[in-house]
């Protein structure tokens, strides 16, 4: 086993591989940019090494600062986690010259599976049952576009070098081609420097199953499958271990299709063979293809380890040090059910847009298994993926599992950025998935039920405004009647309320044309004659109440001057980014959704659309510039009307 390792990665993937090391008695080391310097993977490893600022290209994907700090500490081998450089075979050959020990397939193996064309080529030689597509090397135009019309829509356009739904469209009719085509490639070329697509067959209710692999080389197991067709935008957002509806015959099938996908390419390590599956018909032996192969370890790689009680990164650092396979395959079994579920910093009913701000209140529950790569009073950053965690439940059963992963989404409390959290508890209640009827295209079909914003509960407002009165710690209930005044006016952004104190313990708050009776009794707040498994929370953003839907109250800025005097007129950026293109110039006639501007941030592309029809005033970014969030990019004439 090795002494000490470094690993080249940020977030919650190098504080799971810290945890591991330090229990195997491993030291660790990591890599930070200059965005990271007080992260938490930085506080929980035995050394921290600077390697660059705060963009990818110039910390976490220079492969030759990482090295250079690997041999400076003394580390033995380097753990590339996902994303950055996991997939990078010339950094892995690097690492290899430099005598070290990449935790991960060969170079060589990482080759043969990087490109997706290459890739399925070399799994039908297999036997391995793959998509009908076009995976030549012609990326003309009038090429690609003539194979997509032979394939039959709809199809599917996906980058070669691709993964993360980066440079994929759905093409449902021959006219959209040429655009979605366009996009596809100028996403593809941002993303990963290759602008080369692949055309596919689109299956019409696809199911995304995936089988775990590992192998030493020369022979290969699997850790039976996981379940992620429940997406957005080609993104997992929740995935299972097992399948629901998963055959013994199927599993059999898509097992030995994926081992023999490792074996044929003499794969080492931690690996995940993709496939698309039929679901129309329910899981049939003949019903599922190759996708691609992850020759690294999975973001949702939790969802196995509880099911099989193994340690995939365990097994990582054994093998990686000469070991050999841990397990043969009549040793695995799988053990009840388990979810997780990705909590990102996103703005959900703005279209799920990346989100920043600091983690004013950040508070897990104990019921699960949390994997996060923040704390406390950190600050989302604009230059990496915005995930705050992975909650991960499991149980005897999926009905079992399902349902503590709501409770744990409940009970999971953020203040001070908007996330994803009411979004992943309505799709935890969505009748469709709890019977297990899941597909790719299940959020599509049913948004505008899964992001529709609720009605904030009344009586969590009431105690949302006590807690901004400074009134949400009831150990100093005895003494309320000294408070004054006995009543008052609360105002924040947006509303306003009265607050009367009404003795030791009781307190009455209007608003909204309403009047709640607050009181603390037993250890828990009562509203109205209730009680409630509300709490109050006060941070630096505000007052929250948590214990159901999250409500935050925000203290009233003083320098607010409210009401929004360029109306639609006005483009903002949503985020901080990179404009990458602006299609308009002043004078020019717009129509409500025509496209103004392309925004790149967080790894994805955004495109901004005109809010109203008018026409174009000023222009006020370029393609190529910098901006931060809220900076106007596009301003409209007034509208006179």
């Amino acid at each position: 086993m090795f002494q000490k390792i470094l690993i080249a990665n940020r977030g919650e993937i190098a504080c799971r591989v810290i945890d591991t090391a330090r229990r195997l008695g491993v030291r660790t080391v990591a890599v930070y940019s200059d965005a990271d310097r007080a992260a938490r993977h930085v506080a929980l490893a035995d050394e921290a090494i600077a390697i660059g600022g705060p963009a990818p290209r110039d910390s976490y994907l220079r492969g030759d600062a990482i090295i250079r700090a690997a041999r400076d500490t003394g580390a033995q081998a380097i753990h590339p986690g996902y994303g950055f450089l996991s997939e990078n075979p010339d950094f892995v050959d690097a690492v290899t010259q430099a005598g070290l020990t990449f935790i991960g397939p060969s170079a060589e193996a990482i080759r043969k599976m990087g490109l997706k064309d290459a890739a399925k080529a070399l799994m039908a030689d297999a036997g391995v049952p793959v998509v009908p597509g076009y995976h030549g090397e012609n990326q003309e135009t009038a090429h690609l576009q003539a194979q997509a019309d032979a394939i039959g829509y709809p199809v599917l356009i996906k980058a070669v070098a691709g993964g993360g739904g980066k440079g994929m469209r759905l093409v449902e009719r021959s006219s959209d081609f040429p655009d979605a085509l366009q996009s596809a490639q100028g996403e593809a070329a941002t993303a990963f420097g290759n602008p080369a697509v692949l055309i596919e067959k689109y299956i019409q209710q696809p199911r995304h199953i995936e089988m775990q692999v590992f192998g030493d080389g020369h022979r290969a197991v699997h850790l039976f499958e996981r379940d992620c067709s429940l997406q957005r935008r080609h993104q997992k957002v929740i995935e299972e271990a097992p399948a629901p509806g998963m055959t013994p015959e199927m599993r059999a099938a898509m097992g030995e299709a994926a081992t023999r996908a490792a074996e044929a390419i003499g794969y080492a390590g931690a690996g995940t063979v993709e496939f698309i599956v039929d679901g129309s018909d329910g899981l049939r032996p003949d019903g599922f293809w190759f996708m691609e192969m992850n020759t690294r370890l999975q973001v949702e790689h939790p969802v196995t380890e509880l099911v099989t009680g193994i340690d995939l990164v365990e097994w990582q650092l054994r093998v990686a040090s000469g070991e050999p396979l841990p397990a043969t395959q009549d040793q695995l079994i799988i053990q009840g059910h388990a979810f997780e579920a990705r909590l990102y910093a996103e703005d959900v009913p703005a279209g799920f847009l990346p989100a920043t701000g600091r983690l004013a209140h950040l508070r897990f529950p104990d019921h699960a298994r949390i994997e996060t790569g923040v704390r406390p009073g950190d600050t989302i950053s604009p230059w990496y993926d915005p995930m705050i965690a992975k909650i991960v439940t499991h149980g005897a059963t999926r009905a079992i599992a399902l349902r503590a992963l709501e409770a744990a989404l409940e009970d999971t409390e953020v203040a001070g950025s908007v996330t994803n959290v009411d979004f992943l508890i309505a799709l935890t209640r969505h009748a469709g998935f709890q019977r297990g009827e899941v597909d790719t295209g299940l959020i599509a079909r049913d948004l505008d039920a899964l992001v529709a914003a609720a009605e904030p509960d009344p009586g969590a407002r009431a105690l949302a405004v006590l807690g901004l009165a400074g009134l949400d710690d009831p150990t100093i209930r005895g003494g309320v009647t000294l408070w004054q005044p006995l009543k008052r006016s609360i105002v924040w952004q947006g509303g306003e309320a009265v607050l009367e104190v009404l003795g030791p313990g009781a307190a009455r708050v209007t608003l909204d044309g309403s009047t709640h009776r607050i009181g603390y009794e037993g250890g828990r707040w009562w509203v109205d004659g209730s009680p409630r498994r509300w709490r109050i929370v006060n941070h630096g953003a505000g007052t929250s109440v948590f214990g159901g839907r999250a409500l935050t109250l925000a203290p009233l800025d003083p320098l607010d001057r409210g009401g929004d005097e360029a109306g639609a007129a006005l483009t903002l950026s949503p985020m901080p980014g990179l404009v990458k293109a602006v299609f308009v110039s002043a004078g020019q006639q717009v129509a409500a959704g025509d496209r103004l501007a392309i925004l790149e941030a967080m790894k994805m592309e955004h495109t901004l659309t005109a809010a109203r029809d008018g026409t174009v005033a000023e222009v006020l970014a370029a393609a190529g510039d910098q901006v931060e969030a809220g900076a106007p990019l596009i301003r409209l004439e007034e509208d006179d009307g």
